[in-house]
């Protein structure tokens, strides 16, 4: 190889790498415990389809999360379980409201342990004496304990069932006291029951007066708000819907 040649070689292999630098960026996202499987396999997914890039993920309660945003924590896409929060979030300007999209609807489900041979129908069978312990997201910053407490209060049996009940810090927490047979039952999503299959058993869907609908947002302090949108914008893709429909999720 000639000296031309070898210059223009290295040349051009400086001018990719540096085109290649330019388009990876790594970018954190924060998403609602439900979302735990489905986001992990769907970040998986989107590394692969490019290449550079990184997605760093943080799962917790949704409350939790915005808790961690409103303190400063370096949050680049934000995924809530519920309308609410992400309203808080866009009032604390956080998010912006033209950010904001819908990506999927998810179901309340009551859940018992796999082997369990307890008969629940409607949620006035949860008066029974065989349902000792029931777990219940916190409904201060769990999505799903909200909606449990919205179901449950308009059944008039929140406070009558409020004994009965174990608070958790995270609907996945609430999963797994019912998979370990903690609690004789549990308010978990659709999507929950089905990515531990098995351990635990749909007893009913818990009627709701709205849709469970889950947002997505880049946040104000996206440190590249592009790679953040091209991120939402995969999520939104029929790809990555295929994985949140194998986890139980529906469409938006």
């Amino acid at each position: 190889m000639s000296a031309v040649t070898t210059r223009r070689f290295l040349a051009s292999a400086v001018l990719f790498a540096a085109s290649t630098l330019s388009h990876a960026a790594e970018i954190t996202v924060s998403a609602a415990a439900s979302l735990t499987d489905a986001f992990k396999e769907i970040a998986q997914g989107y590394e692969a389809a490019h290449p550079g890039s990184k997605v760093l993920l943080n799962f917790a309660a949704s409350g939790a999360l915005l808790q961690q945003m409103a303190k400063g924590a370096p949050v680049d896409v934000f995924a809530s379980a519920d309308q609410e929060t992400m309203d808080a979030a866009v009032k604390q300007k956080l998010v912006s409201p033209s950010e904001r999209v819908n990506f999927v609807r998810n179901t309340l489900v009551l859940v018992v342990p796999g082997d369990s041979t307890l008969a629940i129908k409607r949620l006035d069978d949860l008066r029974q004496e065989k349902v000792t312990r029931l777990a219940v997201g916190n409904p201060a910053g769990v999505p799903a304990g909200r909606y449990a407490q919205d179901a449950l209060e308009a059944a008039k049996l929140w406070a009558p069932l409020g004994p009965k009940m174990i608070m958790t810090l995270n609907v996945r927490q609430a999963l797994d006291y019912v998979a370990r047979g903690e609690t004789v039952a549990g308010f978990v999503y659709g999507s929950d029951a089905v990515a531990f299959k098995g351990k635990v058993k749909v007893a009913m869907e818990v009627p709701l007066p709205t849709a469970i609908s889950y947002p997505i947002a880049a946040t104000a302090g996206a440190r590249d708000a592009a790679e953040a949108r091209r991120f939402i914008a995969w999520v939104q893709a029929p790809a990555a819907q295929a994985v949140l429909a194998r986890y139980g999720f529906m469409k938006p």
